[in-house]
């Protein structure tokens, strides 16, 4: 049954009691990283690996080896072969199975050691690795790294069945992925963190107007505005996020987009991102050239930017917003400059923060479930729970509203050439990589 979020047991102004905050934990032994691990998990984007490619993968501190067969499927194995030790990105792809560089043991896509050269294949059929269940959808590639068989693969009708374009994006942000997850449950730092943009204004995201109420899929986040409108964003457990995202285009108003916020460890993460396009004819076109013009001009990582800015070397406005993502440059600045993990027992929370305290309240019950292996909620997302906001001519829209059944949207790459550099520097630094630094 749903219900509000009270804040009785964080009072304003009151620290919080004292806990481990397993939520900011992705290593496969902790209570975070088995729960994360239990949920289909977006790992790579579909255009960065071809068929015949191998390269190593970081997902919550673990490392993987990711490739396409010859059939062009995405494959998720172990890391390391069972022989040796020897990373096996860095051997051949052959047909739909992997080939170790070091001493030619063969493998299927299933795991299963299907030759070992020097040994004439003697014991084979004792040796495995793992194989992790993998597909894709929008442009992105999902993986399922958890135990036992894979839960049903959560689709996005509203997405995959649209008129006009779905743009693909990500980005590397250098903190615990829990610290971004919050930041979308907190619609008070807009006014402050994103005052130039059009749909920022005065008392945005004012506390006594927000509402976190438990639903079906985890939390829908309401803000009422002093004039009655309502802005309304829905949350799915663990990690992802419905919303319709600050207007960019006068074409379209709000973008309705999807997020989740995948760890590589404990202290980066990535953003995936899907953002609806419902435009077609002239006007999709336009936005398509805007789109595509204004990431040929950002040249700049926002992520250097930010350490310079935090480092007290640099003034953000100074910076030239022609050249970086600003919107994700101040939200590094705020985000890392939490730390890199961010120490909450220092925090003071208020009733600005009700979307804040109601995600980590969801993910503390869940994980005292999974610690006492009792029974843990088993959340699904009804037709209805999709966000909505006011449009800025004054008129409300609703998310989904010009899905077609049986349509296809183009995918279009949206990331800025500069981000996909940064992001797959830091997917593929596996645990080998990070030992000889």
């Amino acid at each position: 049954m749903p219900f509000a979020y009270p804040i009785e047991a964080m009072a304003i102004g009151e620290r919080p009691a004292v806990h481990p905050h397993p939520e900011v934990r992705s290593g496969r032994d902790t209570l975070g990283g088995r729960y994360l691990r239990s949920f289909w998990q977006p790992v790579f984007h579909s255009a960065d690996i071809a068929p015949g490619q191998a390269m190593p993968l970081r997902i919550m501190g673990q490392d993987f080896t990711l490739y396409r067969g010859a059939s062009g499927a995405p494959i998720v194995v172990d890391a390391r072969c069972p022989h040796r030790g020897a990373q096996l990105s860095a051997g051949w792809v052959d047909g739909e199975g992997l080939r170790c560089f070091y001493h030619g043991w063969r493998f299927g896509a299933d795991g299963a050691c299907l030759e070992q050269p020097a040994e004439g294949s003697a014991f084979r059929d004792k040796v495995a690795i793992r194989s992790y269940p993998a597909r894709e959808y929008l442009g992105l590639i999902f993986a399922y790294l958890g135990d036992g068989d894979a839960p049903a693969f959560p689709r996005y009708p509203e997405f995959d069945r649209s008129v006009g374009f779905i743009e693909v994006d990500s980005y590397v942000r250098a903190c615990n992925a829990f610290q971004n997850l919050e930041n979308a449950l907190d619609m008070s730092h807009v006014e402050f963190v994103h005052h130039d943009n059009a749909a920022s204004f005065s008392g945005i995201g004012t506390g006594l107007q927000l509402e976190a109420t438990e639903s079906p899929w985890g939390v829908t986040y309401r803000y009422t505005r002093p004039d009655g409108a309502v802005r309304v964003q829905q949350f799915g457990m663990p990690n992802v996020f419905y919303m319709t995202a600050l207007p960019t285009d006068a074409e379209i108003g709000w973008q309705e987009s999807l997020f989740w916020w995948v760890p590589i460890d404990d202290t980066t993460h990535m953003q995936f991102s899907l953002h609806r396009v419902p435009a077609t004819g002239d006007a999709g076109a336009s936005i398509r050239a805007r789109r595509e013009s204004r990431r040929s001009t950002i040249d700049i990582a926002h992520q250097d930017l930010c350490d310079r800015i935090l480092a007290g070397e640099l003034a953000l406005r100074d910076v030239d917003a022609a050249r970086v993502d600003l919107v994700r440059l101040q939200d590094d600045i705020a985000q890392i400059g939490q730390g890199r993990i961010a120490d909450r027992d220092r925090e003071r929370l208020g009733r600005g923060d009700v979307g804040v305290i109601a995600i980590r309240k969801l993910w503390h019950r869940e994980l005292a479930a999974l610690e006492r292996d009792a029974p843990r909620t088993t959340w699904q997302r009804p037709p209805e729970i999709v966000p909505s906001a006011w449009m800025l001519d004054g008129t409300s829209t609703l998310a989904g509203r010009d899905a077609v059944a049986g349509s296809a949207p183009d995918i279009v790459d949206v990331r800025p050439l500069v981000e996909v550099d940064v992001q797959l520097r830091a997917l593929r630094r596996t645990g080998a990589l990070a030992e000889r630094d």
